[in-house]
């Protein structure tokens, strides 16, 4: 009983085994990280960079960091806010995480 099982087994591997399954499974894997992981992660890229353009002085904003402040003067790549009564602070607009209030804040969300 066991050498006919075995026998069947044998045989049935003697074929050159095919790539389309192979294939299949990689372009499945393919498609699931690109509609899954990379598309909504572009989305929410381009999303913030929308806010970021949009950014204007006295937009309250927050930071990566947590601080909370409003938009004071704007370069480049620079925000300068104010974070309390007499306290500016300078810091990298790309390092705004969200608008709270102003033009920018139905973008971020």
């Amino acid at each position: 009983m066991q050498s006919a099982l075995f026998m069947m087994l044998q045989a049935t591997r003697t074929g050159r085994p095919s790539m389309l399954p192979f294939l299949i499974q990689l372009v499945a894997i393919i498609f699931i990280f690109y509609f899954l992981l990379i598309r909504p992660q572009r989305k929410l890229a381009q999303k913030h960079q929308q806010v970021l353009a949009n950014l204007q002085r006295n937009d309250e904003v927050v930071t990566e960091g947590g601080i909370v402040g409003t938009v004071i003067h704007m370069e480049d790549d620079r925000v300068t806010l104010r974070t309390g009564e007499n306290t500016r602070i300078v810091v990298m607009r790309a390092k705004i995480a969200r608008v709270l209030s102003g033009e920018g804040v139905a973008q971020s969300k």
